[in-house]
């Protein structure tokens, strides 16, 4: 035992495990060390705690999984060219406050003569590096070097083809930027869905948030402003400006005008037309029409007028009228929408109840208000009027009556119209719509129309294409 426990035997100890570099003593002594063979199947330990001496095992700081939720430690990941990030738009307002979105509804003023001629860019194939429908052209070479002639009607869509192309909305976000946003607000969101087709949009439904400041302008002085209304000539379109409200995608009664509305053509025209002595007197008559709808004349006293050069004509006449009544594009559709919808109509007409009560009845219509004329023994016109007749005022108390009757709040009215005596219900309703109107009805009247297809109305509803196609067949 005590020749085991000599210096000598002590100095010379055998190798430790501990102190092994490699799975071999002999490689480890050896002069030349062969490179390491990654392609080996057998480690040892030594050559794996070998390997994780320069690399680090413990994190630097306190680990948690990932949790799914982007963050300055978890940044978004760009997968294949797609960013996936996280925002909230159109996410509910954070509890205990409001939100203040407002919805501009984009509907280009389409017209056969024009959309044949300016197709789509999107449509058409091209290899260009230009992408499709963000320039005039994705042919360089006839690229326009100049901008078009300041009086050139309409000249941006005839650039960029006949539909709301994505510069049209370009350019409408950034009219819409010049206008302060409410205090405490950096900055606005948008969002857009088009309505109709993807492809080539004709309407198209832009959601910002907040809205302008309304202590800078209200929305009525909003809708009326001149860079509005620049817009809507330079891209064609027109542009329906409403708050984004539970109510605006479900009104409950929707009031119209008659002539020139829901029919083409002015009632009391006709019937002055039927007249031949004298022959003048169905161009008389059109031109007291005219100027009474501009506003130009007091609209009573212009009916009273027109009236008393229709004495003598047979009651018989209002039936002998039906069939040239020419019934407005898209009505019969949308009556029918509304239908099932469950919306409350009306027609408050300034011409005549016969016409009036029987269009309604074939239309479904709800309510139905208009003049009475008085009738002789004999079975014609006195050219008297019975009762008040509907214009201007009568039109507005019609409206409230009826809303009161069915117990509808004025903010789910809706009424559409074309004359000045259509301003005071258009303007008392929840939204007006001047519908291919005269010129003082679009610039006062809360939104404008000016296609062929009442249909058009259900957009400003929030409605796409395809759920008009549901409430419509």
């Amino acid at each position: 035992m005590a020749a085991d426990d000599s210096p000598a035997k002590q100095g010379s100890g055998r190798p430790q495990l501990s102190a092994m570099r490699t799975s071999s003593y002999l490689k480890e002594h050896q002069q030349y060390r062969p490179p390491k063979q990654h392609g080996e199947n057998h480690f040892g330990i030594d050559t794996v705690v070998e390997d994780l001496q320069s690399a680090r095992i413990s994190p630097p700081k306190n680990f948690s999984p990932f949790n799914g939720v982007p963050s300055k430690d978890e940044p978004p990941t760009i997968l294949e060219g797609a960013s996936h990030d996280f925002t909230h738009p159109n996410c509910a307002p954070t509890r205990g406050t409001k939100s203040d979105k407002l919805v501009a509804t984009l509907i280009y003023k389409s017209a056969p003569s024009r959309t044949s001629n300016v197709p789509s860019p999107r449509l058409a194939s091209s290899d260009s590096d230009i992408p499709a429908n963000l320039a005039p052209t994705t042919n360089i070479e006839s690229f326009p070097l100049e901008p078009p002639a300041a009086g050139e009607p309409e000249s941006l869509d005839h650039l960029y083809g006949s539909y709301i192309s994505p510069m049209c909305i370009t350019s409408f976000l950034h009219l819409m930027s010049s206008f302060p946003l409410p205090q405490g607000v950096a900055e606005a969101t948008s969002s857009h869905r088009c309505l109709d087709d993807p492809d080539h949009p004709l309407v198209v439904e832009l959601t910002l948030s907040p809205a302008p400041s309304p202590n800078y302008l209200s929305l009525a002085d909003l809708r009326k402003h001149e860079l509005i209304y620049r817009f809507e000539r330079e891209w064609n379109v027109d542009v329906a400006l409403q708050r984004d409200t539970l109510w605006r995608r479900y009104p409950r009664l929707v009031v119209f005008d008659m002539d020139s509305t829901l029919i083409t053509q002015e009632v009391i025209d006709l019937l002055a037309a039927t007249i031949t002595d004298p022959p003048d007197l169905g161009a008389k008559v059109a031109s007291i029409t005219h100027r009474a709808m501009l506003g130009e004349l007091e609209f009573d006293a212009a009916f009273r007028e027109r009236v008393g050069l229709l004495k003598g004509l047979p009651v018989t006449i209002f039936e002998q009228l039906r069939p040239v009544l020419n019934i407005t594009k898209g009505v019969v559709e949308m009556m029918r929408a509304f239908k099932r919808l469950g919306v409350k109509t009306a027609v408050l007409s300034g011409g005549f109840l016969p016409l009036t009560s029987w269009l309604a009845g074939e239309l479904g219509i709800d309510y139905a208000f208009a003049n009475q004329v008085v009738i002789d023994d004999s079975g014609r016109l006195t050219g008297d009027v019975k009762g008040r007749i509907v214009g201007r005022e009568r039109k507005q108390e019609l409206l409230l009556e009826i809303a009161k009757k069915e117990g509808i709040p004025l903010d789910q009215v809706v009424a559409v119209g074309d004359g000045a005596n259509d301003l005071l219900m258009l303007d008392t309703a929840s939204l007006g719509v001047a519908w291919n109107a005269k010129p003082r009805v679009q610039l006062e009247a809360g939104a404008r129309l000016n296609g062929e297809s009442l249909v058009d109305l259900l957009y400003l509803f929030g409605f796409t294409s395809e759920e008009i196609d549901m409430l419509t067949v």
